[in-house]
């Protein structure tokens, strides 16, 4: 018995070497990371943000700090060379104690008051009309917003001449109504006062219009869909939806125009500045004349520091009060 041979051994090919390093192989879309040369993120947004901090810096932030600090001395524009005196808190008793700064106080609330009133009931119905979108409301709504756009020294001159009594045009409309007479809107000490009023409404109930022209389309539709299933009358509709949900736009409104006629200066100061007497010397106006016609420097600082925490404190209780309104 003869035992098989063992077959011959084959012979296996040499394994192939291990394959040289490679870089790892990017998903598609995906580039391979370069070194980053130049400026970072960090110092490019430094670039950018930088002249702005400068410019806020420059114009805002170092003219306040200037402001308290003369606030507290005797400083005169007139005359720079004279030596400063620290008074510490002089000034504001001076401008708290002055019962002329308090009458420009009332004229300025009175102007305030007015002047806001009539724009949001104006505003709130032009938006109202306009929000019914009728054949040609675009052309109406370009229109109404015009004279916003005008600068308020081509205002003022404007509506200076609008009220000149003996070539005017408002007397020869008043005339044409009936009215006998020749009216002097802005030397009269009892309707000065209400041509200030007339003429910033007409300028910037057009803003208020389209705050409220925002909100009001901002309302969904299908609350009024759901109110008209309930048979609700219109009253109904404006006093449960429309009211309530404008009122947020309502108070932004208030809230800007509050502070921009606080401030008010150029329009009146081209109309009236101030006069007949000081019937509408406004707050800005008694600030302009203690400052650069009296040169009071320290003294007007105060004052103007007195207004800014006025201001201040008005808008500060508006958002308060927005901030409630939202959460309801």
């Amino acid at each position: 018995m003869q035992w098989a041979q063992p077959a011959a051994a084959v012979a296996l090919p040499p394994e192939p070497a291990d394959p040289p390093l490679r870089p790892a192989v990017h998903q598609a879309g995906q580039r391979p990371r370069l070194a980053r040369q130049g400026l970072s993120d960090r110092a490019l947004a430094w670039l950018f943000v930088g002249p702005t901090i400068v410019l806020l810096l420059a114009f805002n932030i170092f003219p306040l700090l200037w402001t308290i600090w003369l606030s507290f001395t005797n400083f005169r524009a007139n005359r720079p060379n004279a030596a400063v005196e620290w008074l510490g808190l002089s000034n504001y008793r001076r401008v708290l104690n002055n019962e002329a700064i308090w009458e420009t106080m009332r004229t300025t609330a009175h102007f305030l008051c007015t002047s806001i009133a009539l724009q949001l009931v104006l505003g709130f119905g032009l938006a109202l009309l306009l929000n019914r979108r009728f054949r040609t409301h675009s052309f109406w709504s370009t229109a109404i917003l015009l004279p916003m756009m005008l600068a308020p020294a081509v205002v003022g001159t404007f509506w200076k001449y609008f009220f000149e009594p003996q070539y005017g045009i408002f007397n020869a409309i008043a005339r044409f109504f009936g009215a006998s007479g020749n009216f002097t809107m802005l030397g009269d000490t009892r309707l000065s006062p209400w041509a200030i009023v007339l003429v910033d409404t007409w300028m910037w109930t057009p803003y208020v219009m389209l705050l409220l022209l925002a909100g009001l389309r901002s309302i969904p539709q299908y609350l009024y869909e759901a109110a008209e299933v309930d048979r609700a009358s219109e009253w109904i509709k404006f006093t449960r939806i429309t009211l309530p949900m404008v009122m947020p736009f309502i108070l932004l409104a208030l809230l800007f125009r509050a502070i921009e006629n606080f401030k008010m200066f150029d329009l009146v100061d081209n109309l009236t500045n101030g006069g007949p007497g000081s019937v509408t010397e406004l707050a800005s106006i008694h600030l302009k004349r203690e400052a650069f016609e009296k040169w009071r420097t320290g003294y007007s600082s105060a004052l103007a520091i007195v207004l800014f925490v006025a201001i201040y404190g008005m808008s500060l209780v508006t958002v308060r009060f927005l901030d409630k309104v939202k959460q309801r």
